[in-house]
Order: C-alpha cells, then structure tokens, then sequence
C-alpha cells in the first residue's frame, strides 16, 4: 500500500509516499481502508522531529482517519457495530497517513449521520481533544466562561461550536481580522486580536458583571509563552489545560498566584493515553458530540483537500497558518 513517511526530521521537504505492507489487524483491531485523513499540529511535531509516536505506533503520521472496515483481527465479532462495510471514522496512535491503517475497533465510531465520509476524517481527533480536556479534564459547565487560543484552527474551530452548543460562553484569540470574523460566524462571544489587544484585558472585560471577572477554563496551545497571562485571566477556581507547546516548554509559574485563585493547571497528551481511556473518551464524543452534527449545532469545517500523493503540499499549507478548519488527505 501507499504510505507517507518523514524520511528525517525537518520541514515538508521530508515528506514523502512510499510502499509499505498493509498492516494485520491485532487482537481486538478491525483493518479501515482509509478514504481520508486529517492532518494535526502532532504531525508536524512528529516530522520536525519534536513528537516521536508511542511505543508500537509505527513511524506512519497520522491520528484520525475516516474509511470503511474491511476484516477484523480476534475477538471481534459480527454484530458487535464493526462489521465488514461498515463506515466509520477513528482516533489513533499514528498511520493514518495510508491506504488502510489497523485499529482497535472501540477507538472506531460509525459516521455522524449526515457528515460526508470524507469530512468525518476531520472529526475525531478535534472532538476527542475537546471533550476529554474542557469537559472530561477540566469540568466546564454550561454558563462558565472557555477561552480558547487558535480560535480558527481545527482545535479551535471545534471548541467554538461544542461548547457553545453545551451552553458555554466563548472567547478566542487569533491573528487576523479574517481569522476572528471566521470564529464569530462558528458562534464566538468574543474575538481578540493578539496581535493588537491583550486578551487578559479583553477577557475581564467581556466578563466584568461577574464577581470574579475572568475565564473559568482556558484551551491552550501556546504553552510557556502565555502561562503567566493565562493564570492572570482565570477566575476563581479556573481550569488551565495546556495541550500544546509552540510557545514553549518552560515558564516560571507563581504558585502564590495559582492558590490564591485556588487554580488548576492541567497538561495531558491524548495520543499517548492507553486504548481503554481512547475508548472511553470515542465513547463520550459519540454520545455527547455526534448529536450536535446530527441536529446540525456543529458544523464540519473542512477547509482544503489534498491527495495522498500531495501530502508535502497539505504540510507546506498547514504550515502556512492560513487554514481555517481542517486539512484533510483524501486517499483516493
């Protein structure tokens, strides 16, 4: 089969498609032939070198596919909801990047109803993230405050609309005026220009009828660059969950700050979380998040589709920072 590889770390220039041998499907596994695949910020770190995958991964890139299951390994049964034909889209370690990727079937979930089998590639890395770090991680509930960093990116394009949809006030930050317009028409209750505003400022502002003005949860994917600002904006018993480091690794925290507005500083990685927990949180995006594809409360933003054999040239784009929404490598 077709298969993308990074040939060393660096730029888009490593990419590139080679002939591998299709995978078998483990105990536990179904075999997807992939219809498309999305690309995330972990395949950049992965190429440059920065984000190796997790033991057994393989060194295929790619964390969500969308395809159709066409053999099961042992254990999976006929009428357990991974049938042969079925279409579904899944969260995985790495491989995605491929004609057919193997994966444990309860990481596999059937294709929103009305979502394209294309588009649905686009959906379980964004809705895991998500769900498992604001709601499951950091507790949001309906009527606090999120305010999310990259508010037009894949991440954020699906924060906007979930959270809305789960009743949250949202507010973002990006780079352009374009970028902003584009994350008001997802539904944000307030676009901050980074580049022109402080979002500390922007954010007690939006929220000064509140006793504490501020943010009760934060999604980040700044990290050190914006630690000591993010812990500024919380509110009183604010959640800070950091799943991202282009800004950096290391920052000094005030802990006088952090325990006087008896704070929390989350960090995690899904990708390397064991399978149970990646089942577990399918599992919550299915019944909690599918239903707002469904009753059309979130829509797909997919932005550009590349072919598998363009896989450098979705690279160089993503890496532009122009997208909105997601890049997707449709196989065929």
């Amino acid at each position: 089969m077709r298969a993308v590889h990074f040939t060393d770390a660096g730029g888009p220039e490593v990419v590139e498609v080679q002939r591998v041998e299709i995978p078998e499907p483990q105990p536990g596994e179904v075999l997807v032939k992939v219809a498309a695949a999305g690309l995330n910020r972990a395949d950049v770190a992965q190429r440059a070198g920065l984000y190796p995958p997790p033991p057994g991964a393989g060194d295929i890139p790619g964390l969500e596919v969308s395809g159709t299951i066409v053999s099961s390994g042992p254990g999976v049964h006929q009428g357990m909801g991974y049938d042969d034909g079925s279409e579904v889209c899944a969260l995985l370690a790495g491989g995605g990047y491929a004609e057919y990727v193997a994966v444990p079937a309860a990481q596999t979930v059937p294709v929103p109803a009305g979502v394209s089998l294309e588009d649905a590639a686009g959906l379980p890395e964004v809705a895991a993230t998500v769900w498992s770090n604001v709601v499951m991680e950091a507790g949001l509930q309906a009527g606090e405050w999120l305010l999310v960093h990259g508010g037009s990116g894949g991440i954020g394009s699906a924060a906007i609309q979930i959270m809305k949809a789960y009743g949250a006030h949202v507010a973002v930050t990006g780079g352009s005026e374009e970028k902003l317009d584009y994350a008001r028409e997802l539904g944000a209750d307030v676009a901050i220009n980074y580049r022109e505003q402080d979002f500390v400022e922007e954010v007690r502002r939006a929220t000064s009828e509140r006793e504490v003005p501020g943010a009760d949860v934060i999604l980040d994917v700044v990290g050190a660059k914006y630690l000591a600002r993010n812990l500024e904006v919380l509110s009183t018993s604010g959640r800070l969950a950091v799943i991202g480091f282009v800004g950096g690794k290391r920052a000094e925290l005030d802990l006088g700050l952090l325990a006087k507005k008896r704070a929390k500083v989350i960090a995690t990685t899904l990708r390397a979380r064991p399978a149970e927990e990646k089942a577990r949180i399918m599992q919550e995006v299915r019944e909690h998040v599918w239903p707002m594809l469904t009753h059309k409360h979130l829509k797909v933003t997919t932005d550009r589709v590349f072919g598998l054999e363009e896989a450098r040239e979705a690279h160089e784009y993503f890496d532009s920072g122009e997208h909105r929404g997601k890049v997707l490598l449709a196989i065929d």
